[in-house]
């Protein structure tokens, strides 16, 4: 047993959790983990060891940010997660992650909406979010003021960028808007429920009044703007929506519709101040807007100002 190990996904399936509880239990101190590469490792001794400890009803207590260790030492890093998919958390992760830094970021793939009722059970600690209100014709902030009511939290913005429609090379049968997407000819590819993609879909439905029965595809989803794309590419799908970035990486054509602001949110708690300092210096850093403006296809020129805090 002492040279088996498991990943996060094997784990969430052997005890019939999600993939974000067995993070919160990494977080929480109770279940020991490492990483290799980007992937989180489990040893097989240590499930045991929690199973026999839950079975007791003795799980470990949380670590909190001011939880004292002795230096060096494995636990003298705090795992955090930080929800989403852009790439840019991935550079954003490695700043944070950098040498003597107090933090051990854990990443969880999920969209914006999953990533804030995390948040709201005490699951995650970065979320980043897209979700547009057709009401306000405002981004994120409607839905976060009704997600994490009796919460304190810093809205920041990550960067701003390009949504639209993918379609084959020339764009051959001529889409263009939202109403052609109810065309008899054309084959519709969905993101998944909660997606930032998925909720700007639904509204812009709801405010032209478009009915999803009259959208061939609708039904079909995907979990990221790569796959989305991927299946315009195959012949799968005559058109999906995504970020601008993702056709290019796959090579097909992209209709833009708006621009949309990406934004991450942190609760503010005295335990989490060293963090929310962090985060922020690191979004105004200099080396921080380098790497994001040499992958291109972003605008940050409001990277790291503040949307909306509470107090």
């Amino acid at each position: 047993m002492s040279d088996i190990s498991y990943t996060t996904e094997e784990i969430a399936a052997i005890l019939k959790v999600s993939k974000l509880t067995v993070y919160d239990l990494i977080k929480k101190g109770e279940l020991p983990a490492y990483r290799v590469g980007r992937q989180m490792r489990i040893d097989a001794q240590d499930l045991e060891v929690y199973k026999t400890r839950a079975k007791k009803g003795a799980a470990a207590t949380p670590h909190s940010d001011k939880t004292k260790h002795a230096p060096g030492t494995a636990s003298s890093t705090r795992p955090i997660i930080i929800c989403g998919q852009d790439i840019s958390l991935d550079i954003l992760t490695k700043h944070i992650e950098k040498p003597g830094s107090s933090y051990r970021p854990l990443r969880s793939y999920v969209g914006s909406l999953n990533g804030l009722l995390s948040m709201y059970k005490g699951e995650a600690d970065i979320v980043s979010t897209h979700l547009w209100d057709g009401d306000t014709d405002e981004y994120n902030v409607p839905y976060i003021r009704k997600i994490l009511v009796g919460h304190r939290y810093l809205v920041v913005n990550l960067l701003c960028r390009r949504v639209g429609f993918y379609v084959k090379k020339d764009n051959p049968k001529k889409i263009e808007n939202w109403a052609d997407i109810t065309r008899k000819d054309i084959r519709f590819v969905n993101r998944e429920k909660g997606s930032g993609a998925r909720v700007l879909l639904d509204e812009q439905l709801r405010l032209h009044d478009i009915r999803i029965w009259d959208i061939s595809g609708y039904e079909r989803e995907e979990t990221n703007h790569l796959a989305v794309a991927g299946a315009v590419a195959s012949g799968e799908a005559d058109v999906g929506l995504g970020i601008e970035k993702a056709s290019y990486i796959v090579g097909v054509d992209f209709i833009p519709l708006t621009a949309e602001r990406y934004d991450l949110v942190i609760l503010k708690s005295e335990e989490n101040e060293s963090l929310r300092e962090l985060l922020l210096n690191t979004l105004r850093s200099s080396t921080f807007h380098h790497e994001l403006a040499t992958i291109g296809g972003y605008d940050l020129s409001s990277t790291g100002t503040i949307i909306y805090e509470t107090y």
